[in-house]
């Protein structure tokens, strides 16, 4: 019944006057309430009233504060004032908003030391621009080289042979990149630490210009096929490294007539280290350029002294002693151990001279000389631990400020590097590991990772941590990060192939597997080779636009510093003018 239509149209013609009566119903209520209510807020707003007029003074003061408080809103000029702020100390001043995000974390800008006088920040400036030239240069032979790796009829001229390139690569990274850079930063530091100036700057541009010549001739010579038979590093001619060893004798006597004349009492440990690398090297251009130690076992054992004392008591030497002022200089705090410095110092001088032949285990040269070198090769873990230690304890401490720096991280990767490859090389020397590596991409591998891994890291960190000092201008960091990852990625793509490769090589030849065969084995990682020394090279090609920007800057003049040099000409121009008036 419910569901039929008549009676659910009947229910809804009386559910609706029902609703209707309801809503009236229900706002007839409504306006009741709201009535009473408002009789409610004006009786209390007459008994206000009533209180106000018969309240005192204070009460209204009360009420008014009470008032102003509620409707106090910050102004956002609480805690900076409006007034202009006394920046006595110039703290303010050189303050620099940057709205932008940032593609790489901001670093810390260079702070400002002692000035250096002119004639010693152009010097050591030139040191280095032509050390940054002839790294580039010399990198660029290597990158060619490699590349013949892969093709080796790229071309059929004799002078970009591989035997007449290879030396050129060398020499060129040894002598023109490294050792120049060195020198630059040996005649900044040397004085620095000696609390006085240099004894000579005429004598350090003389050294400049024989290195710099031996260097053209060398390269010429060596290209033209005219060479010194082929000794390792010591192809140059006689006469050519005359003219290197004597820059060389130039700067050693300017740096001890400095020393000689400083106002501290003690010799700091990086002198010691500068100047024994020096006078080391002397001993070992001479030695290896005798005449008459250059046949038979006795050219093979100058030759393993010469290569390796090269390394290790020029190079290695010569660095350390860098990284004992700057490394502290960076990180704002003094070196960790003194002691630990005179002791990597001694101990390299006593076993690292004794190394170089073991180089030619195996070979017909004594057995008793032979371990003696196994016996230093060992002995040198004492040097490299005390060194590493000493360093990483500096750095402990101040590790924070790693992330905020462009130059400790080149400091790291170096002092990581000199831990891990002068620890490698002692296993090398040993007779087991020797049968294996020696005369296999291994070495090539060896070489570029104390060379490129210790000795151009800790020199890129030197020059980014002085040259803004000399010259007042910094480089892009974001192409100061590109030039750090491409160096450590191509580093890394470049040896870690080919040692492993060269250990299947070794164990190739100890099965008794053809030589050919060693060599098509080696092409997958001499490709690998190529890509890694390719990145290198291109992070070289970074770290020269880096060198240019430090050195030449926008060349758009500081607005302060060209206001203040107005400000000097009118204030002159009006002194000339009284005295013309007297």
């Amino acid at each position: 019944m419910w569901s039929e239509t008549g009676v659910l149209i009947t229910l809804v013609l009386i559910a609706i006057p029902v609703c209707v009566g309801v809503l009236i119903l229900a706002a007839r209520v409504l306006r009741v309430i709201r009535q009473q209510r408002y009789k409610l807020v004006r009786d209390e707003a007459e008994q206000l009233v009533e209180q106000l007029a018969a309240a005192d003074e204070d009460i209204v003061t009360s009420l008014v504060k009470r008032k102003q408080a509620l409707e106090y809103q910050l102004t956002n000029y609480e805690l900076a004032g409006r007034e202009q702020a006394d920046d006595e100390k110039g703290l303010l001043g050189n303050v620099q908003n940057n709205d932008s995000l940032p593609f790489v974390p901001l670093k810390k800008k260079a702070v400002q030391r002692p000035p250096v006088s002119g004639e010693l920040s152009k010097l050591v400036l030139w040191f280095l621009g032509c050390a940054s030239f002839w790294l580039v240069f010399g990198t660029s032979v290597g990158e060619y080289i490699g590349v013949k790796f892969m093709a080796p009829d790229a071309d059929h001229v004799s002078w970009l042979s591989f035997g007449r390139l290879r030396p050129v690569h060398t020499n060129v990274v040894f002598w023109g990149w490294a050792s120049m850079a060195m020198l630059g930063l040996a005649y900044y530091v040397v004085p620095r630490v000696g609390n006085n100036t240099i004894a000579s700057i005429r004598k350090g541009w003389w050294s400049l210009i024989l290195i710099n010549a031996a260097l053209v001739l060398g390269t010429l010579t060596l290209m033209a096929g005219i060479n010194n038979a082929g000794g390792e590093y010591r192809e140059w001619i006689w006469p050519v490294m005359a003219l290197f060893a004597l820059g060389l004798l130039i700067s050693l006597g300017n740096f001890l007539q400095t020393i000689a004349r400083r106002t501290t009492k003690e010799i700091y440990i990086s002198n010691w280290y500068i100047v024994s690398a020096l006078i080391f090297t002397a001993i070992i251009v001479t030695v290896g350029y005798l005449p008459f130690w250059q046949d038979g076992l006795g050219e093979t054992i100058v030759q393993g002294y010469y290569m390796h004392q090269a390394v290790g008591m020029w190079f290695m030497l010569f660095t350390l002693g860098l990284v004992y002022y700057f490394l502290p200089q960076q990180l704002n705090r003094p070196i960790y151990s003194y002691s630990l410095g005179i002791l990597a110092f001694w101990a390299q001088i006593v076993f690292y001279t004794l190394i170089g032949t073991h180089h030619f285990v195996f070979s017909s040269i004594p057995w008793w000389l032979q371990t003696v070198a196994i016996v230093g090769s060992a002995g040198m873990i004492i040097p490299v631990v005390a060194g590493t230690t000493n360093f990483l304890m500096t750095f402990s401490a101040s590790r924070h400020k790693i992330s905020s720096s462009y130059t400790l991280p080149f400091f790291l990767v170096g002092v990581i590097f000199y831990f891990t490859g002068s620890l490698q090389g002692t296993a090398e020397a040993f007779r087991s590991t020797n049968l294996i590596w020696h005369f296999t991409d291994f070495t090539v591998a060896h070489s570029h990772i104390t060379m490129y891994g210790i000795i151009s890291f800790l020199l890129w960190a030197c020059i980014y941590a002085i040259v803004p000092r000399l010259t007042g201008k910094e480089a892009p960091q974001i192409t100061v990060g590109t030039h750090f990852w491409l160096a450590l990625a191509g580093l890394l793509v470049y040896t870690v192939p080919l040692m492993y490769g060269a250990t299947l090589k070794g164990l190739m030849w100890k099965e008794g597997k053809p030589f050919i065969d060693g060599v098509v084995f080696m092409a997958p990682y001499w490709l690998w080779r190529a890509i890694g020394g390719s990145l290198m090279w291109l992070s070289h090609l970074f770290f020269a636009w880096n060198m240019y920007k430090m050195l030449s800057g926008s060349g758009v003049p500081d607005v302060k510093d060209l206001a203040l040099e107005q400000l000097k000409t009118q204030h002159k121009n009006n002194e000339q003018n009284i005295l013309s008036a007297e």
